[in-house]
């Protein structure tokens, strides 16, 4: 049944008051011991979340309810456009201005006095009312702020569409009042099956060297990625963002849908479809930092650099070249809390992957800091007003929506970061598992294969907190940019260019197939919550990610996905497709993932076998390059086996060293050992199903 987008009751910054915790911050360490030298600190970063809290709802509300400041600033209609003497209301934040006004082509993008806004109270709320006949769906608009001792024009920091000028590259904010509003058409909860995560780019994802669509995404890219098996889609890119090339990270408009893919209503229309399809829908929330710039981002709003933001040096990222948010700040914490609200709200995202917490947690952003000891979680290097921010962010997130997923992208390890807001953590769901993919790197590319290192693997792949849940992944979008290499490139290097097709396949090529596959089912095999993949990393996409600028002639030529390579029955990048697409159905089937279990079953350097058991099935894996083995004992549970999955069937590309569906039995051995012996053909995985 259709339903319109309900709006809750506005909220402004309500008065502080204190309000003691209950929070049982002590079972972090009861789960972890090691963290009992710290059981101060968590427990004081607990009561300083709980006094936060106090003083942004005043007791008087719920924190959900606080963070609704999107249905109070910006530009709002009120009550409905469409019925006799209802009006438009502006509201912006901006302590340090003196007059704001509104401008447009309404008003020749001149000054007009029946346009200015006016100053509500000493916290620096401003406000405009406006009859419904004065502005209309489309029109361009911009802020005329003043300051002692300057001037300049901003963008609404709610604003929720900016546009840029296809000739003059000028951004300005835009009213969108369609007369229809989109009505959904599908209702959805996340269901509680591990997240199995296709990572995408809705502009290039297209074969096209140009900007993508959303309604080109629904319509050619979702097919695809409910036909690979995977649940939930994760969207790169979606905050409004001024330079293409920063990969949507480099946020100005935090509100404001990305409008060079389309529309507000085509970008719902995407969601509500995957959701018909069963995928859940999780954007890239950037709460980090932000871009720079002052005309239509936030830096310098007010005319000064420090209302959003930290003053002086801690403001600056200077690696990132972007601003650092003042967390400490009530009014900074509505404007985050709102957004985290607002994409769940209107646009029905199931939740967020956030972006850069490394940076957020340490005053020194994690730049060139190697993480040894628990102390460097626990010091004055932490911004605990960041720590605070995110456990709030995770408690507004999951009152509004219980299913939701979050899922933190941090490098240091931080403690509690994935453990539940009652035991004393900051509530996110999951936490990436980013150590995989860099090993996964520095293996492929520092270490010859008969040298690869069994027992460093297995530590590195099941390397992880017990108390917390992660993703695990193979390898990153940052390794397709230039400058870097995917997966496949540094396995077969050149050869791509000249010996991708079947009839022309070579040594180099071989290795490539058979090591991407064994990989990626490792990876994903001993994952602990979930697993994701990059948009054309599960085919082997030949080529690397490099958009339009300068330096390449304003190029799209390699921002884009080529998708006819994965579709071409002559080249062998359908093997990888096939194989991913057989893996990740395998783990559905399964429900691998839900087993937490992962039990080493044989890890032999010499040999370069791997081999464990979850779930049920038995996982054997011989990276050897050129020994295979006949008869290799595995100590395994007693029963019969039965091969599922084999990466070396030609199905896959490989050289039908086994018979497939064939059984295997388990047997005692003189020493009371349940032994299972397999032929294990080299570089190549196995699968191993118990019969019930």
């Amino acid at each position: 049944m259709a339903t319109k987008p309900k709006r809750r009751k506005a909220t402004c910054l309500p008065p502080a008051v204190a309000q003691r915790s209950t929070l049982n911050a002590q079972r972090l360490v009861q789960d972890d011991p090691y963290l009992t030298p710290y059981a101060d600190s968590i427990a004081r970063r607990a009561q300083l979340t709980r006094d936060m809290q106090a003083r942004l709802t005043g007791g008087k509300m719920t924190l959900a309810d606080f963070a609704a400041g999107h249905e109070y600033f910006g530009l709002q209609p009120q009550g409905g456009l469409h019925r006799l003497g209802e009006e438009w209301i502006l509201r912006e934040w901006a302590p340090n201005a003196t007059a704001i006004t509104l401008i447009g082509a309404f008003s020749q993008w001149r000054e007009d006095p029946a346009l200015a806004l006016r100053r509500l109270n000493d916290e620096g709320v401003w406000e405009l009312r406006l009859s419904a006949a004065a502005l209309k769906h489309g029109d361009l608009y911009r802020l005329r702020m003043h300051w002692r001792g300057g001037s300049g024009d901003r963008m609404s920091a709610y604003a929720r569409r900016v546009v840029q000028d296809e000739h003059s590259k000028i951004f300005n904010a835009q009213v969108w009042a369609p007369a229809a509003p989109y009505l959904w058409q599908h209702t959805f909860r996340r269901p509680h099956a591990a997240p199995l995560i296709y990572e995408a780019h809705v502009g290039m994802a297209q074969e096209d060297g140009k900007v993508g669509t959303y309604r080109e995404f629904k319509e050619r890219i979702l097919p695809r990625i409910v036909a690979a098996g995977y649940n939930t889609i994760q969207l790169m890119a979606v905050q409004e963002h001024p330079y293409y090339g920063s990969f949507g990270y480099h946020v100005t408009n935090y509100f404001a849908a990305s409008s060079r893919f389309g529309t507000p209503e085509e970008l719902k229309d995407l969601v509500d479809t995957a959701h018909a399809a069963g995928l859940a829908v999780i954007m890239d929330l950037i709460h980090s930092h932000a871009a720079r710039n002052e005309v239509e981002g936030l830096s310098r709003f007010d005319g000064t650099l420090f209302q959003f933001f930290h003053e002086g040096p801690r403001g600056v990222h200077e690696l990132w070249d972007s601003r650092c948010f003042d967390y400490g700040k009530p009014q900074v914490l509505h404007f985050l809390l709102s957004n985290c609200r607002f994409w769940l709200d209107e646009y029905r995202f199931d939740g967020f992957r956030f972006d850069g917490i490394t940076s957020m947690l340490y005053r020194h952003h994690g730049l060139g800091k190697a993480f040894t000891s628990y102390a460097d979680y626990f010091n004055d290097g932490v911004d605990e007003q960041a720590v605070v921010y995110l456990t709030l962010a995770n408690e507004v997130i999951h009152a509004v929506r219980p299913d939701a997923l979050t899922v933190a992208e941090d490098m240091s390890g931080m403690p509690g970061l994935a453990a539940p807001v009652e035991h004393g953590g900051m509530g996110f769901d999951c936490r990436l598992a980013m150590g995989i993919p860099d090993y996964w790197i520095k293996l492929t590319k520092d270490t010859q294969d008969e040298n690869w290192p069994m027992k460093t693997l297995w530590h590195e792949l099941t390397n992880r907190r017990r108390d917390e849940r992660t993703i695990s992944y193979a390898e990153s979008h940052d390794q397709a940019l230039v400058g870097d290499q995917t997966l496949i490139f540094r396995l077969i290097e050149r050869e791509m260019y000249d010996h991708m097709a079947i009839s022309a396949r070579t040594l180099r090529v071989d290795r490539g197939l058979a090591l991407h596959k064994m990989i990626r089912l490792a990876t994903l095999a001993t994952a602990g919550y979930g697993y994701l993949t990059f948009m054309g990393n599960e085919f082997g996409h030949p080529e690397w990610i490099d958009f339009p600028r300068e330096g390449n002639n304003w190029s799209y030529h390699y921002a884009r996905r080529q998708w006819r390579l994965r579709d071409d029955p002559n080249l062998v990048y359908h093997f990888l497709a096939d194989f991913d697409k057989a893996m990740i159905e395998l783990t559905r089937l399964t429900r691998l993932l839900d087993d937490p279990d992962v039990r080493l079953r044989v890890e032999h350097g010499d040999d370069k076998v791997l081999g464990f058991e979850r779930a049920g099935l038995l996982f054997l894996f011989n990276f050897h390059p050129a020994k295979s083995y006949t008869d290799y004992p595995v100590e395994t549970t007693p029963g019969e086996y039965r091969l599922i999955l084999d990466s070396d069937a030609p199905f896959f590309g490989g050289h039908s060293r086994l018979a497939p569906n064939q059984t295997y039995v388990s047997a005692p051995d003189a020493t009371g050992r349940t032994l299972l012996t397999a032929y294990l053909p080299s570089r190549t995985a196995l699968v191993l199903q118990k019969n019930r």
